[in-house]
């Protein structure tokens, strides 16, 4: 009897163990889907307290962008999980929004009439537009070159990797338009610690994330990058923290 109890209590345990690793795994999944947009919280918070957008790279937005939408065009072609499409759709919604906000402060505090445009093609003030609209048409027109790419090239394995490596290597650069704004600044005054304590906590699940779902490999790579990156730039947080200190004394 004990026996027979044991037995029925086993395949009971099993189920439980398997819920729960499933459990697990939607909250990883949807980690990695909305994750990568909370970083940029805090940062939206200030630019919208300070009114000041100087502190913030929004090339940071230009990588994302880029690196978002070919991962689209490398799902596509390699069908990896769905978790990873979805977070690139966030990552852009959340891209243009912080776009859209910047565009707004700098129009609001604009001392000159002068506004830089698109259209203009002036290669000087590259991403540094003043109507947000700018910004979603670069993009569409990007997307539709892609598209057009992939279309005529989507039977070759080559060209999905490389479009696939393209991709983190640009992601991998996240970090990398802040890291020299803050050294052309020699300041990391205006940008907002919080999100690069975040994107490196969020770079290190992720990379987690990838090795644990056996991932492509380029998306760890990337991940190993990023990290890295936003170690220096807490670094730079210090080392400019500690020269404030010295002029101030």
């Amino acid at each position: 009897m004990d026996a027979a109890e044991g037995g029925v209590g086993l395949p009971e345990t099993e189920t439980e163990t398997e819920a729960s690793w499933m459990l697990l795994s939607w909250l990883a999944s949807l980690i990695m889907v909305l994750g990568g947009s909370v970083p940029y919280l805090p940062q939206y918070q200030d630019i919208q307290r300070t009114g000041n957008t100087e502190g913030f790279s929004t090339r940071v937005c230009l990588v994302l962008l880029v690196a978002n939408i070919l991962r689209i065009f490398f799902w596509i072609g390699k069908q990896f999980e769905l978790t990873l499409l979805l977070q690139s759709v966030v990552m852009i919604l959340t891209m243009f929004t912080m776009l859209h906000l910047c565009c707004s402060v700098q129009n609001t505090n604009r001392v000159s009439t002068r506004q830089h445009r698109l259209s203009e093609l002036d290669l000087r003030y590259f991403w540094k537009w003043s109507v947000f609209e700018d910004y979603v048409l670069f993009c569409l027109g990007f997307t539709v070159a892609v598209a057009l790419l992939t279309m005529l090239l989507l039977d070759s394995g080559l060209f999905v990797e490389a479009l696939g490596t393209t991709a983190v290597l640009f992601e991998a650069m996240l970090g990398l338009p802040q890291l020299l704004q803050n050294l052309t600044n020699r300041s990391t005054r205006g940008m907002s610690v919080k999100m690069v304590l975040l994107w490196t906590l969020g770079d290190v699940f992720k990379t987690a994330y990838f090795v644990m779902n056996d991932s492509p490999a380029q998306f760890w790579a990337c991940g190993s990058g990023q990290i890295l990156i936003d170690v220096a730039i807490l670094l730079q947080v210090l080392l400019y923290s500690e020269d404030t200190r010295v002029k101030l004394g």
